[in-house]
C-alpha cells in the first residue's frame, strides 16, 4: 500500500505541478477568447435556452438533431457526476488542506472552465458517430480522432485508457467510501455499505445510458434544491459571518495560511494547488469525461455546449461557494475535520439536529448518481478502444470497485483518484487547444443562425 502511495504521489507532484496548473487555466483563457468570451457576454441567452427553457412554453426546436436523451437528461446526467462528494467532501478538504483561499482558485478554474466545458460539449456533439446499432458515441476520443484526424489517434487511446482508470477512483471508490464512512457514523458497517450500493449501482448501470438518464434527471435536481435550501438558511442565519469569511477567501488566496492543513499551515502554491485540483475534481471542466454523456443528446453543437456552461456555474460558482461559506462562517473549520466531516460538522452547527441529516442524505444520493454516471464514461472509453465485447466486464470491474472503495482508506483514495485526473487532462487540453479554431467557426455558425452579433 505504501508503494502505490508513493508512485501516486509522485505522479500527483508532476501532472499536477505549476505547469500543469498554468496549462489548465491558459487552455480556458485561450478558449475563453477563441469563443469571443461568450460565457460571459451571452450567460443571460445561455440560460434562456438551456435551464430557463424549461419554466416556459413554446421552446425552439429548430436546434434539435438525432441523439439518444434530451439535453436536460445529458446535463442531468453530466451533472450527477459534478454536483456531488465533490461539492461536500472535495470542497472542504481543499479549505482543510489549503486554508480558506484554495476557494478563490475555485472560482478563477471555474470562471475559465465554463468555456473549457462549452468547448467540450459542443465537440462532443459535433464529432460523434453514430454506430450501426442507432446509438452514438462521443466525447474526448472522438473529438481527437474525427477532429485532428486519424495520425492522433494515439493520443486518443491514450486519454480512452486513462479515462476508463480514473472513473474506478473519482467516480467509483471515492464515492463508495465518502458514502460508507458517512454511514458507519450511524453503526454501519463499511462492508454492508458496499454490498448495498454494489447492488443499487448495478441495478441502472446494466440498463444502460438510457436507464442512466432517467434515473439522474429525476434525482439530481430534487437533491441538488434541498442542498442549496439548506445551505441558504445557514447562511442566512449567519449572515453577519460571510463578510469576514469571503475577506478570508481573498487574502488568504494570495497570503501563506499559518492555521491551515489542521495548524501545520500551507503556502500559496499549496493553496493554489489544492484550489484549483478540486475545483476541476467537483465542476470536472479539463477532464473532457462530461462530453460522453453529452454527446448523446439530442441538440446541435453550440446549444449543448452552453449546458455545460452552465454546469459549470451552479456546481462552483454556486454550490462551492456555499459549501465554503457554510463552513467558513460556522467556525467548523477549527474542529479539525476534513473531507465529509468537516463539512457535516458545518451543518451540525448552522442546523443543530436537520443539518447532519441533509448531508447524509446529498452525499448517499450525490455519490450514487455520480457512480451511474462515471460508470457509463468508463465503459464508453474502453468500449473505444476494446470494442463492445467490454462494457459487460467493465461494468462488472466498475462494481467490484465499489466494493473497494467502500472498505478503503479515505487518503489513499483522494491522492490516486486526483493522480488519474491529472492524466486523463492532459491529452484533452492539447485537443481542446488544436480544435480551438474549429470550436470558433462552430459558434460562429450559431451566432450567424440566430442574429446574436449584436444581442446578448
Amino acid at each position: 500500500m505504501d508503494a502505490i502511495i508513493n508512485i501516486s504521489d509522485f505522479i500527483g507532484d508532476i501532472v499536477w505541478g505549476p505547469p500543469f496548473l498554468v496549462l489548465l487555466i491558459a487552455t480556458g483563457l485561450y478558449l475563453t477568447i477563441r469563443i469571443g468570451f461568450f460565457q460571459f457576454t451571452h450567460l443571460g441567452h445561455a440560460w434562456k435556452y438551456t435551464f430557463g427553457s424549461m419554466f416556459r412554453k413554446g421552446k425552439e426546436e429548430d436546434d434539435a438533431e438525432a441523439g439518444a436523451i434530451t439535453s436536460f437528461q445529458s446535463v442531468s446526467s453530466a451533472m450527477a457526476a459534478t454536483i456531488g462528494v465533490g461539492n461536500i467532501a472535495g470542497v472542504a478538504t481543499a479549505i482543510y488542506l489549503g486554508g480558506p483561499g484554495a476557494v478563490f482558485w475555485m472560482w478563477l478554474s471555474a470562471l475559465v472552465g465554463m468555456a473549457t466545458k462549452f468547448g467540450e460539449a459542443s465537440l462532443g456533439v459535433k464529432f460523434r458517430n453514430t454506430n450501426p446499432d442507432g446509438s452514438f458515441s462521443g466525447g474526448v476520443m472522438q473529438y481527437i480522432e474525427n477532429g485532428l484526424g486519424s495520425g492522433w489517434k494515439w493520443l486518443s487511446v491514450l486519454y480512452a485508457i486513462f479515462a476508463g482508470l480514473a472513473a474506478l477512483g473519482i467516480g467509483n471508490m471515492v464515492q463508495s467510501n465518502t458514502v460508507a464512512v458517512s454511514m458507519e457514523e450511524f453503526g454501519i458497517e463499511p462492508w454492508i455499505t458496499g454490498i448495498v450500493i454494489v447492488v443499487l449501482v448495478g441495478l441502472v448501470t446494466l440498463g444502460g445510458i438510457e436507464r442512466i438518464a432517467k434515473t439522474a434527471e429525476k434525482v439530481v435536481p430534487t437533491m441538488a434544491v434541498i442542498y442549496i435550501v439548506g445551505s441558504f438558511i445557514i447562511l442566512v442565519l449567519n449572515l453577519t459571518e460571510i463578510p469576514a469569511a469571503l475577506g478570508d477567501i481573498f487574502y488568504y488566496a494570495f497570503n501563506p495560511n499559518a492555521a491551515a492543513a489542521g495548524g501545520a499551515g500551507v503556502a500559496v502554491g499549496t493553496t493554489i494547488r489544492f484550489g484549483i485540483a478540486r475545483g476541476v475534481f467537483s465542476n470536472e471542466a479539463g477532464l473532457g469525461a462530461a462530453s460522453i454523456v453529452h454527446a448523446q443528446a439530442k441538440n446541435s453543437p453550440t446549444r449543448q455546449g452552453m449546458w455545460g456552461i452552465w454546469e459549470v456555474f451552479i456546481d462552483t460558482i454556486i454550490v462551492c461557494t456555499m459549501t465554503s461559506l457554510v463552513i467558513l462562517t460556522t467556525g467548523a473549520l477549527g474542529t479539525g475535520e476534513t473531507g465529509a466531516d468537516l463539512t457535516t460538522a458545518a451543518f451540525n452547527r448552522g442546523l443543530p439536529g436537520p443539518g447532519g441529516y441533509i448531508i447524509l442524505i446529498s452525499i448517499v444520493f450525490f455519490a450514487y448518481t455520480t457512480m451511474l454516471t462515471w460508470n457509463f464514461y468508463g465503459e464508453k472509453s474502453w468500449e473505444y478502444i476494446f470494442g463492445r465485447n467490454i462494457v459487460i466486464p467493465y461494468r462488472l470491474l466498475f462494481l467490484a470497485f465499489l466494493f473497494v472503495g467502500a472498505v478503503g482508506g479515505l487518503e489513499v483514495i483522494w491522492g490516486v483518484a486526483d493522480t488519474l485526473n491529472g492524466l486523463m487532462i492532459a491529452p484533452n487540453l492539447v485537443a481542446l487547444i488544436l480544435l480551438g479554431g474549429a470550436l470558433a467557426k462552430e459558434k460562429q455558425k450559431y451566432m450567424d443562425k440566430h442574429n446574436l452579433d449584436n444581442k446578448k
